[in-house]
């Protein structure tokens, strides 16, 4: 057995010496795929590594408590500091206001005490760590100096407060876990913040505690001790393992979806190999003929160009790895900025492993047919060409076939987070491909039982569809793909873009305006009114507050969030109101009478309501200021979150909350050309307000969603190199045959253009019946992505998605008439004596 091994060996590798042109396909076809997937997984563990390295300086601290809208009381600080060194941080929304009124900016200020931080260096912007910081003392970023026009020395307003700017930040260490910025950011130490005195009853802020915790502490047992004991105190606790816990489930998300087109791409190059491998076998069959002839058997001739293929197939993947461990070191040069976090380069083994074993399962799947049906074939149908008996494929094979498609799935659904997910994926990706091989033979069927037309070159391109030795059903597979794959993108693109130009109805605010006293808000009112007479004015109650049960459910004993049930996540905004607000619609229960003054009720958003398997009629508790109030669902709401307008997922009546201290909020919506005269007035009438423009907070989310495109983009293009790739292999798989068929045609007196109108003929039907079925096929994935995906509106762009599966299709044609050049190309003599 093993002198077998070693002679096939030897024969495989000077069989290699030479040509083996045939199997370029499977190189390229591999690469992509391996490359694709080595490269979304290098960087995915990349990024949530270092977040998680990096917990501390993220976070702050080994844990951290949040408090909305109080601070810590002196036994619940007493308690914290008998754990370990801690540090106090306040940062709230506020407008930054130069000496003479000229100009504000909307600022997220924030005060940390002497002790701040806990971990990692908070520096300036040369480098130099930050220094202490008195009561009048201030430290900005480049941002609000750029925007202001100010530098280090001049002095800056806040509420009742002036401070000189002492320097501009370089690094704040705990930035990311922060979230998301509606400004620049401002630094002051609490002495100073609270002279501001924008801290009052009812103010929106966040006060923060970190804890420097000993060595043989465990933050996550710390956390559940503490959540147990100050379960009614309405704290939010995070450890240093999960220190950015928003951003590390949109990279996983993201990384996982994107691993899953990877995936899809190598799939589609699996087409590839398997064309490829059938093209460099037929080109290899008189070779074979002899091998049999001097006494090969089967199994020699299998082990042969097994290791050919091996050989090979390692090759390229070896070379897709290496492309894939280097590819995140020009991704953070060219887009760092763009990442949450830039993480350091490193070779990351494991994703490079599992893309590995993607790659050589694939190879499997697709060339162990081919190289089954090569060692079957006799040496005598071998030297006639005889298509038929290349067909046929024994059992074994099949059973290591599906042993490697068991593997790949299995592998994909036991690396993810969301195995249903991946799996009803993977099932939908199949039955795709099982769709366009069943379309395949239907065409084929259909072309042999059709009607023959007079014209000739009708009747002959009719007859190439299903003659013996035809690769309809390959042409079928790859025009399908990547058509489907252009229609999807296209789809997904589009509606993306559509999402952003969406984000601000055309009757959306010009301004939200944060932390008016409830008692000036007539005041309010006719201070707007007197900047502009026309100006629409919209005020509503604005507290916050977390949910601590809903249903009977404790939310702190809940191993795991629901998905979907971000309100669950910290705590909420809150308002109440004696009639439906404004975007709501009642869909279940009543709403309460204008006067109403019984037991606590609430109203809900019926998504959300959904989602935790509530209805009317089920309790729901809130801890607001260290106070639960156990309420009673009245009704469900169905909220239009797209008008820019104040929505609440909760909603109470006014005898519920209009005593908590509280401030208001309000929209105002005027002439742009109105807005400068209302951020330069109100700021300084209302020193406690933060004024948020809406083109600001769109023009964030349009940066994520264009950087989502281009992800998604970038991965997707990939999968269409694949696509083609599949193209060029059924063309190349083909050409053999078709080489004949051209000699004769040739010889019977056929012009070259006669040829190609007829193979012209033969792309073009399959081309036309394909962009219906990749028209369907490519908005239902689409359709997938973008609204159970990503939760977006499905809103695309029909004229785009029909121009682009139209150039797609020219394309794809113009590929299948430029492979049958070198059919053209053929010299009857040499081609006759060659056959």
């Amino acid at each position: 057995m093993s002198s077998d091994v070693a002679k096939a060996w030897t024969l495989a590798r000077r069989d290699l010496r030479g040509r083996f042109v045939g199997l370029r396909l499977l190189i390229i076809c591999l690469f992509l795929g391996v490359a694709t997937l080595a490269t979304i997984g290098s960087l995915t563990v990349s990024i949530t590594d270092e977040l998680a390295n990096r917990g501390q300086s993220i976070l702050g601290g080994d844990i951290e408590i949040s408090i909305a809208q109080r601070e810590a009381s002196p036994n619940e600080l007493a308690a914290l500091r008998s754990e370990g060194p801690l540090s106090e941080t306040i940062r709230m929304q506020a407008m930054a206001r130069l000496p003479d009124a000229s100009d504000t900016q909307l600022v997220e200020l924030k005060g940390v005490d002497n002790a701040y931080p806990l971990y990692g260096e908070f520096t300036l912007k040369d480098g130099t760590v930050a220094p202490e910081l008195g009561p009048n003392d201030i430290l900005v970023t480049p941002a609000l100096t750029q925007r202001l026009s100010i530098k280090v020395g001049d002095v800056v307003s806040f509420g009742e407060a002036d401070f000189v700017i002492k320097g501009e930040i370089g690094d704040e260490p705990d930035r990311l876990s922060e979230g998301l910025s509606l400004g620049p950011v401002a630094i002051t130490s609490l002495e100073g913040l609270r002279t501001t005195q924008l801290i009052q009853p009812g103010s929106l802020f966040e006060s923060k505690y970190r804890i420097k915790l000993p060595a043989e502490v465990d933050p996550s047992e710390l956390a559940d001790r503490l959540g147990e004991e100050y379960k009614n105190a309405a704290w939010e606790i995070d450890t240093r393992n999960n220190g950015a816990p928003g951003t590390r489930r949109f990279i996983e998300r993201m990384g996982q979806f994107l691993t899953l087109v990877g995936l899809a791409s190598l799939v589609i190059a699996g087409i590839g190999v398997g064309n490829g491998v059938a093209s460099y076998l037929r080109g290899k069959q008189n070779a074979i003929a002899t091998l049999k002839i001097l006494g090969a058997d089967s199994a020699m001739i299998f082990r042969i160009y097994l290791f050919q293929i091996f050989v090979i197939a390692t090759a390229a993947i070896s070379v897709g790895l290496i492309v894939g461990a280097l590819a995140p070191l020009a991704i953070l040069e060219l887009a760092g900025d763009a990442l949450p976090i830039r993480p350091e380069f490193a070779i990351y083994p494991l994703p490079l492993i599992v893309s590995a074993a993607y790659g050589l399962l694939i190879a499997i799947i697709f060339a162990l047919p081919p190289l089954a049906r090569a060692k079957l074939v006799p040496a005598a149908g071998l030297f006639r060409g005889d298509n038929k008996s290349w067909r046929s494929v024994d059992k074994v094979t099949w059973f290591w076939v599906a042993l490697a498609i068991a593997s790949i799935i299995g592998l994909a659904v036991s690396s993810t987070n969301e195995p249903t997910f991946t799996s009803w994926f993977i099932v939908a990706a199949l039955c795709i491909l099982l769709l366009l091989t069943m379309l395949g033979s239907l065409i084929r069927w259909l072309a042999s039982k059709a009607p023959r037309p007079k014209q000739p070159l009708l009747r002959l391109a009719l007859t190439n569809l299903h003659r013996p030795g035809a690769q309809t059903g390959q042409l079928v597979v790859a025009l399908g793909l990547g058509l489907t794959l252009f229609a999807t993108l296209a789809a997904i693109q589009t509606s993306l873009n559509n999402e952003i130009r969406s984000t601000v109805p055309n009757e959306a605010p010009n301004f939200f305006v944060l932390d008016i006293p409830v008692e000036r808000a007539e005041d309010f009112k006719s201070q707007v009114t007197a900047q502009a007479t026309d100006a629409e004015i919209n005020i509503v109650p604005t507290l916050r507050g977390i949910i601590t049960e809903y249903g009977g459910q404790i939310v702190s004993e809940l191993d795991e969030i629901p998905e979907g049930a971000w309100v669950l996540r910290g705590d909420r905004g809150l308002t109440y109101s004696e009639t439906v607000p404004e975007g709501s619609e009642i869909v279940a229960g009543e709403w309460w009478d204008v006067d109403y003054d019984g037991p606590p009720l609430v109203s809900m958003d019926a998504e959300i309501a959904g989602i935790l398997g509530l209805k009317v009629g089920d309790s729901l508790t809130i801890s607001l200021l260290g106070v639960e109030i156990r309420s009673t669902i009245a009704s469900l709401r169905s909220v239009n979150w797209r008008n820019f307008g104040f929505n609440y997922v909760l909603v109470f009546p006014p005898n519920v909350l209009a005593n908590t201290p509280h401030n208001v909020a309000a929209t105002i919506q005027l002439d742009e050309a109105k807005e400068d005269n209302l951020l330069s007035a109100l700021p300084k009438e209302f020193p406690s307000i933060s004024m948020v423009r809406v083109k600001e907070i769109t023009s964030q989310i349009s940066t994520i969603l264009n950087q989502m495109a281009t992800a998604i983009g970038a991965a997707a293009s990939i999968a269409i190199f694949s696509g083609i790739a599949v193209l060029i292999g059924a063309i190349a798989a083909s050409r053999q045959s078709r080489i004949y068929d051209s000699v004769i045609l040739k010889l019977l007196g056929a012009t070259r253009a006669q040829i190609l109108s007829t193979q012209a003929i033969e792309y073009a039907v399959l081309a036309l019946l394909l962009s219906a079925v990749a028209l369907g096929l490519g908005l239902f994935a689409g359709w997938f992505v973008i609204t159970q995906i990503f939760q977006f509106n499905w809103q695309p762009d029909w004229a785009v998605v029909l121009l682009t599966l139209g150039i797609g299709a020219i394309v794809t044609l113009g590929i299948g008439l430029l492979g049958s050049i070198p059919i053209l190309s053929a010299k009857p003599a040499r081609a006759l004596r060659e056959l």
